[in-house]
């Protein structure tokens, strides 16, 4: 990520201006991510449009999402319903 988008970015954060934009829920975290964002590149925003082989990031980003769960599982016993139900969680088919 370029330092003028990750500035953008919390620019727009911090005067408030990011919540206007459009949101996306991400495929492999559920999270919402910005779809367009003024001073951004829009490619930016889609983390899968800046790799060259597209299979390839699908499999780096299941393989994270993987590591992700494997490691909540030492801490879901501590934390309620709500933030268990927030974990990551892969919302694309396999293909």
């Amino acid at each position: 990520m370029p330092i003028k988008a990750t500035r953008a970015l919390v620019t727009a954060a911090l005067d408030g201006s990011l919540k206007n934009a459009s949101f996306r829920t991400d495929p492999y975290f559920g999270f919402s991510v910005p779809s367009s964002v003024p001073g951004i590149e829009p490619h930016l925003l889609y983390p899968m449009k800046t790799w060259k082989e597209k299979a390839a990031f699908d499999k780096t980003a299941r393989e994270l999402v993987k590591m992700f769960q494997d490691n909540f599982t030492k801490f879901e016993d501590k934390v309620d319903a709500e933030v268990r139900a927030a974990a990551p969680e892969v919302r694309l088919a396999a293909e």
